[in-house]
This record gives structure tokens, sequence and C-alpha cells, in this order.
């Protein structure tokens, strides 16, 4: 049985495993992109993200910019709030020199696009309904088991980047060692439409039980993402449909006028987890696999976008230098560059988090003279924005610096068959 090589083999096709594949586009690599559920499945999450300027660039580097564009939000202000307290931060496009604040898209939306740009690339293979059984890392090959209906399989590559989610199988056989505690919080999250335009303003409200955003979408919808206790959260989704929307209504202010639910509530505990290393030989680590954070600020996938960034133009300096992509030195590259960011961004959503979410009269009485500086100083919130957007202190990426030629060709997506 002859074993399929490839150069890389990307365990995980949602957005941030696609992303990287997206960005090695053009660079004459083989990827083959593994995915346990069936290609409509990965895409059907009825869940949307804030989306931050630097990923919009990200996304026009890697050539689906222009496919998800008309179906996004694009924010013309943030407002930042801390409950009923009536000085309110506004965030808007002039204080990072960007079209838009942030941006907001749906699941389907993004995955869509990514799927269609690697389905016309002949480099990239997509086996969908797929499992990893095992993987053997050896010199110069990692070999990647997998199962299908038609049988067990072997796929070999000098590189596998682990994009299998927060409870990455690949991360726990490597015995990579994580970091981090659950939160007293969960997180619901619904999509509704208001009565009134949103004018696709996004609204962060921070109430003493947890943060409370609203995302504008097309079409007059929103998502909501409401962190409450995890007793609260179970309560309030326990109850009836009439009075869990009186109960968002309520939270979510007078402005809007009454709201429809247009999607069942779905909760999931907070939790932040951050991994001891990002890589070893013939692995790397990427998006959840590697960390996760609270949901405050719409941090994660924006992160696991720029991970993707990231390792595309570690891998193909590497190649075009025509070094072993599994290397343990090409790797620490970007190990060493994203576990720093994303450590302190996962900080900042911690401390963020904790300082709201906060009844102790003197953290009240320093955060509400914090927004106050923050709304007299620009300085301060310009500082604040590129920190929660990526813009701050450090170069974009470089394979957001230039758009990824897109080369046409026939559709390659299959399934495994016996070699």
């Amino acid at each position: 049985m002859t074993v399929p090589t490839y150069d890389v083999i990307l365990v995980g096709g949602g957005i941030p495993g696609l992303t990287l594949a997206c960005g090695l586009r053009a660079s004459g690599l083989r990827i083959a992109v593994v995915e346990a559920q069936s290609e409509a499945q990965v895409g059907d999450r009825p869940v949307a993200y804030a989306l931050s300027p630097l990923s919009a660039k990200i996304f026009q580097a890697v050539g689906v910019w222009q496919m998800i564009a008309p179906a996004i939000t694009h924010f013309p202000k943030v407002v930042l709030s801390d409950a009923d307290y009536p000085h309110r931060v506004v965030f808007t496009p002039a204080d990072l020199g960007e079209p838009a604040v942030y941006y907001c898209a749906e699941h389907r939306v993004l995955q869509r696009a990514l799927q269609n740009q690697v389905a016309v690339d002949p480099d990239i293979t997509s086996y969908y309904e797929t499992r990893v059984q095992e993987v053997v890392y050896d010199d110069p090959l990692a070999e990647v088991v997998v199962e299908t209906g038609q049988g067990r399989h072997h796929l070999a590559a000098p590189l596998v980047v682990a994009a299998d989610g927060m409870r990455s199988q690949l991360r726990q056989w490597a015995g990579i060692k994580t970091d981090g505690w659950d939160y007293w919080q969960s997180c619901i999250t619904a999509l509704v439409s208001p009565v009134q335009s949103h004018q696709d303003i996004a609204y962060e409200r921070f109430w003493p039980s947890g943060p409370f955003a609203i995302l504008p979408l097309p079409h007059n919808r929103c998502q909501v993402v409401w962190v409450a206790p995890h007793a609260e959260a179970k309560a309030i989704t326990a109850l009836p449909p009439d009075q869990f929307m009186a109960a968002m209504e309520e939270r979510y202010g007078a402005h809007a006028g009454s709201l429809t639910l247009l999607s069942p509530p779905r909760v999931f505990p907070a939790r932040l987890m951050h991994s001891r290393r990002y890589c070893q030989p013939r692995l790397a680590l990427l998006g959840d696999a590697a960390h996760h954070g609270h949901p405050v600020g719409g941090q994660g996938l924006n992160l696991g976008i720029r991970d993707a960034a990231t390792l595309a133009q570690v891998l193909v300096t590497a190649q075009q230098q025509h070094q072993d992509l599994g290397d343990l030195k090409v790797l620490r590259r970007y190990g060493r560059r994203r576990r720093l960011e994303n450590g302190g961004v996962l900080l900042f959503t911690d401390v963020l988090n904790r300082t709201f979410s906060n009844r102790w009269w003197p953290i009240v009485v320093f955060r509400r003279r914090v927004l106050r500086v923050m709304i007299g100083w620009s300085p301060l919130r310009r500082w604040m924005l590129r920190l929660m957007t990526g813009l701050w202190g450090t170069p974009l990426p470089p394979t957001a610096e230039g758009v990824v030629a897109a080369p046409g060709g026939r559709p390659h997506t299959q399934r495994l068959r016996n070699g």
C-alpha cells in the first residue's frame, strides 16, 4: 500500500486551520487537511465572531476577503460602558486609522469562503469524515494513522499541525501540558433581531455578573454574548421563551425596542487555557489547541487567525531556505512569537473580566476613573484599542503584508481510499 506523503498534515478543518492552508497557497507545499466532521457539519455553527482589522488584513492576504466582505458588518462605533454608569467610551475608526473599528461575521460565512479557496487548489487535499487514530513522530517524517468509512489508512509528512480545538487529542497524545483555570461564569450566545435598526454599532457593557456584548450582523440581526455565573446562566437558559426574551431585553437596553429570538440560546463554561509550549519536533499547535481565553473582548478567533498567518510565514520562509519544516529550530520561530503575544492577551482578558465583574467599591471607583480618562484622553483610548485588535507594538505578520497569489485549479476535496 502506498502511503500518501505531504509537506504538512493539518488536523482540524475549522477557521484557523483553513486560514493556514490558504496562507500556504501558491507556496508549492502539499497540504492535507484532515477533519473529523463532514464538510457541511464543520460549517454549521449558529455563532458569529468579532473580527479585528488585523484579521481582516490577513483574510485579504489569503484571498477570501472579497468573498466575505458583502456578508459581514463593518462597525463604525464600538461602545464600552460599565453597567448603568452614564459615561461611555466610544471607539471609532479614527482611533485606529482603519476603515472600521471591528467587523462581525457568521461562522458559516467564514467557513464557506475558506473551504471554497481550499477546494480549488491542486496542492491541498481535504479529507472529511476522517478521524486521527494515532500519530507516530519519526525522522524525517511523522506518520498519521486515520480512520474513515473505508477503513484505516496512513498519511505521512515532515510536519503535523494540530488545529483540533481546545481539547486537542494531538496535544494530549504529545504530552504537552497546559496551564489555566475554569471561571465561575458561563457564556450564553444567541442570535436576535431588534425592532429598531442596530446601525452597525457594537456594544460591550460590563455588569458585576459578567460582560454583555451586542455584535451587529447584516439584515438587522445581532449576536448576543451574555456572560453570567454558572447557576444564573443555567437558570436563564431554562426560562420559557417569553421570560428568556424579557430577561434579554432588560439586559440589552431600551435603545433597540423589543427583540425577536432567531436561534436557540447556547451556553458553555468560560475557561482559560494556555499550552506550555506550542511546538515540538514535527508538531505545531494552532488556535484553540494552543490557547483558549475568556470571551470578553472577542479575542479567541482573532488569536487563532494570527497564529495561522505567523505559522504560514515561518513555513514559507523555511521552504525557501530548504529547511526541514518539522525541525524544532524552525517551529520555535513560530512558538516564540505567538506564545508571548497570546499570553499577554489572555492575561489582559483575565484582568479585564475580573476588574469589571466585581462589586468591591475601590475597584468600581478605579475602573470608572479609567473610563473617564479614556473618554477624555485619546492616546490611552487608542492604545487600548490597538491592544485589543492586535495592532499594538508588534509588526504585522509578514503573511498579511502582501496578497497571496490565488492559483486556479480543479476542486480537490476527497475521502480517503485504499492506496
